[in-house]
């Protein structure tokens, strides 16, 4: 979802395939219960509160920046959420994993992020869990959030995201990986790639790390 025009109220949603069924039964099932927002677009180093017209004009530049129509892809868009912290919060969090995540064909990998700067603590680990999604989930064989047990939580380690069969999303304090063993997914260059975004629940933190996987010869 995204505004058209930052001069008047005009939004362009798009609705993911569940989305779609929803509105297509005419039932009423279909309601918006939850939304996020973002600032993708803004470059904040454009605020100048040296402007010679005075403070009415320091934001000038950045309300005239153009704006994202929207597109349904995650990876790409809305990045930047808006997140609610405490009053008194100097830093923003950031997420602490592995720089990138490289398996040899049927290899397994756990990965458990921790939070930096949130809550005044200098490394936490969210009660709430992360958000693990992987652009491609046809490259593991095993692609499992855990830690997190919740009626949520099951329901959303079962659902695909953005209404393919390709993108995922699992929730948990930590997610276990096993790259897949099928042999027919690799392409010419024995390599299959992908990437894992991951999102702290609670503070909104968030990190993207490429993974590579090599085809073992046998």
């Amino acid at each position: 979802m995204g505004y058209l025009n930052n001069q008047v109220v005009t939004i362009d949603a798009i609705l993911t395939t569940k989305g779609r069924e929803l509105l297509a039964r005419n039932d009423g099932s279909f309601r918006i219960t939850q939304f996020a927002l973002a600032d993708d677009e803004i470059d904040y180093t454009l605020y100048n509160p040296n402007h010679p017209s005075g403070s009415a004009y320091y934001g000038q530049a950045i309300e005239s920046l153009p704006l994202l129509e929207a597109f349904p892809e995650e990876t790409q868009i809305m990045k930047y959420k808006l997140a609610t912290l405490p009053r008194g919060t100097s830093k923003m969090p950031t997420l602490a994993a592995v720089a990138s995540i490289d398996l040899s064909q049927g290899q397994s990998q756990n990965i458990a992020p921790q939070t930096l700067n949130y809550l005044g603590n200098t490394t936490v680990f969210e009660s709430s869990g992360y958000n693990y999604t992987i652009s491609d989930v046809r490259t593991m064989s095993t692609f499992e959030g855990v830690g997190i047990n919740t009626a949520n939580s099951a329901n959303l380690n079962a659902t695909q995201t953005l209404g393919t069969n390709v993108s995922k999303t699992v929730i948990g304090t930590s997610l276990n990986l096993r790259a897949t063993t099928v042999n027919t997914l690799f392409g010419i260059n024995d390599i299959l790639q992908a990437t894992l975004t991951i999102t702290g629940r609670d503070s909104g933190a968030r990190v993207t790390i490429p993974i590579t996987i090599t085809k073992t010869n046998s």
